[in-house]
């Protein structure tokens, strides 16, 4: 092979998926072939995530592309220390090393000329000789450049197994010195310990070690993550059957090999399994096999992830002990004496009276029911009776819904109960919290695991009342609670199904209980005009792109010009798919484009696939205990420090800093899954819908995202893609089994 060195000028393209890279070189040699009138050359092929500035020693040779001309096709790279004064400078500059930028490399460079990389290698006390670096930044810059040593040392070993430089970043800052060591010897431990890090990267790296295919802990590995992909379709467990069918698929193995590490991992409690004397429905198939109720199961073996099946009991024991405590602490409020507001209907009436005289109870109802007027009632009598009460959601901004909506103040159930990163909740069974009711809002949203943890923290004689539309889309996370509850006959429940007169006016409102009541919905003409708002519209469109044209148009011009709405802060885009020309990832970078172009003076930074820029609206798409941002919180990039490294996230007002290395935490937000968006509302919200997103076109989706908005609903789409969802009310079942538990306790 033959050698090329020098230094990066530029980085023309790189895919985070697999490095593949182009490049502009500056090389050593003078004369090199391909050079163009810069003097540059270009080299591709798989390389590590490179920085402009940095001195590469590649191993390759010439091709001829038919259109670009002479290239180097790059075999083997090998990143080099630069020797020139220039070179220096640029790789110093080039943000590479954290808390150096191009001003203070050019000072450091001044100082130290060619013995620059020796002394922060080997000298760095003497960084302070340097104008404005003091013994305090010269220890930041020496911390920096050996993480940065380390950091190259781990990316070299992953290169080839297609781990990008922020994800070598993120095994570093897991295990420090001992990182390639963990990786060595169970690359399993990725997947396991760092977020990002998946089975399949884990194993790749695994095969190409060498490791046996039926090695125990490739074997454990692959049954502990066919039951987290499970997890993440909001299973509670799987059947031992479909488990091992899954995991024998996943590893391409038989299911002999299989059984044993199900017996390994259970014996040190990964997972647990129990025989389920119930009916179990099966969840609907991708292909539409499977819908609707599943003949009874008897005898199904169960098995689940340890945590999840800790929960699923504790939630279980724990409710049922709630829910038979007597007495109470509202049992010196006798329910049929209670003096209510007349203006209150009898439903929302009964719905008061229900939650005071029963320890558990639900509030269930479509949108313009009432069921926020029924809770400021509610309060109303608490507050008389001097009865100490909570509100709290799954979610940030369920959260702060509810506190505008009641005038009281509400929390996150994470804050409620005192969660902190490393410590775990502080309100538990041992310090539980001191309320005399308990209001859950939004409490379709509400996870096994979270239920769980909120039961710990109540004392029997507590009152716990969930409040939420049970025909919207089930929680995010693992579970069915509030339906589960509901089926158990453990809950005393009240359906509101009266729609109140200010909220028929508004066509959202009526169509959504059309949709849920399986009606097509209906759309502004002469005859709506005088008895309904102008609120719902729909724009026809037959093809993924055309919708997405029109998603666009609407977003960027028709939107804010006629309803004076801002496109960022008040329209949000809602989409049932990620893939396809009408899905997430389409209509997120074309509205990036749109509302945030690329412009000269801007800062910008690509990483994990995604450009961010300043002004972009982001989403959070994990809990992060430390940072205090949870799942589905939306902000917008205020600032981009490519010396620090850091993004800068405004979370309504709260500045929020991410490592580069953290940003796969975050999704452009210009459009997101509606299941993202359960718990949220905004002024405007635009949904388009194509027969390309069949596979998730459903009733309870489609009545999910319309109930989002508040002032103005545009569908975008064809009527026979609303057909198609409207008469989908197959909900997908999922596999839990805490209405059986609750009903046999």
């Amino acid at each position: 092979m033959e050698i090329l060195s020098g230094s990066v000028e530029r980085i023309t393209y790189y895919n985070p998926e697999n490095g593949y890279s182009v490049i502009r070189l500056r090389p050593d040699q003078r004369r090199t072939p391909g050079m163009n009138r810069e003097g540059l050359v270009t080299a591709t092929g798989n390389l590590p995530e490179i920085s402009p500035g940095e001195h590469l020693r590649l191993r390759g040779e010439w091709t001829n592309h038919p259109k670009h001309g002479l290239q180097f096709q790059v075999e083997v790279c090998e990143q080099t220390l630069p020797a020139t004064i220039d070179g220096i400078r640029r790789y110093l500059g080039s943000g590479l090393v954290k808390g150096i930028g191009p001003r203070l490399a050019d000072r450091i460079v001044s100082h130290f000329g060619l013995d620059t990389l020796d002394i922060i290698e080997n000298h760095p006390e003497r960084l302070s000789e340097v104008e404005d670096i003091g013994p305090k930044r010269s220890k930041q810059i020496c911390k920096a450049w050996n993480d940065q040593k380390q950091v190259k040392e781990i990316m070299l070993f992953l290169h080839s197994y297609g781990v990008s430089t922020n994800l070598a970043v993120k095994i570093y800052k897991q295990y420090g010195e001992e990182a390639l060591d963990v990786v060595q010897q169970d690359p399993y431990r990725l997947a396991r310990d760092i977020h990002g890090v998946g089975f399949k990267t884990a194993d790749k790296i695994a095969q190409s070690m060498g490791l046996p295919r039926d090695a125990p802990s490739r074997v454990d590995a692959g049954v502990v993550y066919a039951l987290n992909e499970s997890t993440n379709e909001g299973h509670v467990y799987i059947p031992e059957e479909e488990l091992v069918e899954q995991a024998a698929s996943l590893l391409g193995l038989s299911s002999d090999l299989v059984r044993p590490g199900m017996e390994r991992l259970e014996r040190d409690e990964r997972i647990q399994r129990e025989l389920l004397p119930v009916g179990t429905p099966t969840p609907n198939r991708p292909d539409g096999s499977g819908l609707g109720e599943a003949p009874a199961l008897y005898g199904t073996l169960a098995v689940y992830l340890t945590p999840l099946y800790r929960s699923e009991k504790g939630t279980a024991e724990r409710l049922a002990a709630l829910a038979n405590a007597m007495p109470t602490r509202l049992s010196d409020l006798p329910p049929a004496f209670l003096t209510l507001d007349p203006v209150l209907s009898a439903e929302q009436q009964a719905a008061i009276r229900t939650a005071i005289g029963n320890p558990v109870s639900v509030i269930t109802g479509g949108p313009g029911t009432g069921k926020t007027t029924c809770l400021k009632a509610l309060i109303a009598v608490l507050e008389s009776a001097h009865k100490k009460y909570a509100l709290a959601s799954p979610t940030g901004r369920a959260a702060k819904r509810l506190s505008q909506a009641t005038g009281r103040p509400a929390s996150t159930i994470h804050r409620l109960l005192g969660f902190s990163p490393g410590e775990g909740f502080k309100q538990n069974s041992e310090n539980p919290l001191d309320v005399d009711l308990l209001v859950v809002d939004e409490a379709s949203m509400l996870d096994l695991i979270l239920a769980n943890n909120l039961l710990k923290a109540l004392r029997p004689g507590t009152h716990l009342l969930l409040v939420g539309d049970v025909d919207q889309l089930p929680s995010v996370g693992a579970g069915d609670v509030l339906r589960d509850i509901i089926a158990s006959g453990q809950a005393v429940v009240t359906r509101l199904s009266v729609i109140f007169r200010q909220a028929a006016d508004s066509l959202i409102i009526t169509n959504a209980h059309r949709i849920n009541q399986g009606e097509l919905p209906l759309f502004p003409g002469p005859a709506l005009q005088k008895s309904h708002k102008n609120d719902f519209f729909l724009f026809p469109a037959e093809s993924p792109e055309e919708a997405a044209d029109w998603v666009v148009d609407i977003v960027c011009n028709r939107i804010p010009q006629k309803f004076g709405l801002h496109p960022l802060e008040d329209i949000q885009v809602l989409a049932p798919m990620y893939r396809g020309g009408a899905g997430v990832s389409i209509l997120n970078h074309r509205l990036q484009e749109a509302l945030n172009p690329r412009e000269l003076m801007k800062p910008e930074k690509t990483l994990y696939g995604q450009t961010f820029r300043p002004g972009d609206k982001v989403m959070q798409t994990q809990n992060n205990y430390e940072k205090d941002v949870y799942n589905g919180d939306i902000g917008f990039v205020y600032a981009i420090n490519p010396v620090e490294q850091t993004l800068t996230i405004d979370f309504e007002k709260r500045a929020v800093n991410y490592d580069f290395s953290e940003a796969d935490q975050l999704v452009l937000a210009y459009a997101t899954s509606v299941h993202k968006a359960q718990g949220s509302e905004f002024p405007a919200v635009v949904i388009p819908l194509v027969t390309q997103h069949y596979m998730m076109l459903q009733r309870n989706l489609l009545y999910t995202a319309i109930t989002r908005a508040k002032r103005l609903c545009i569908l975008v789409g064809s009527m026979r893609a609303i057909a198609m969802a409207v008469r989908n009310n197959k909900v997908a079942h999922r596999y839990t089994a805490l209405d059986w538990r609750l009903k046999n306790l």
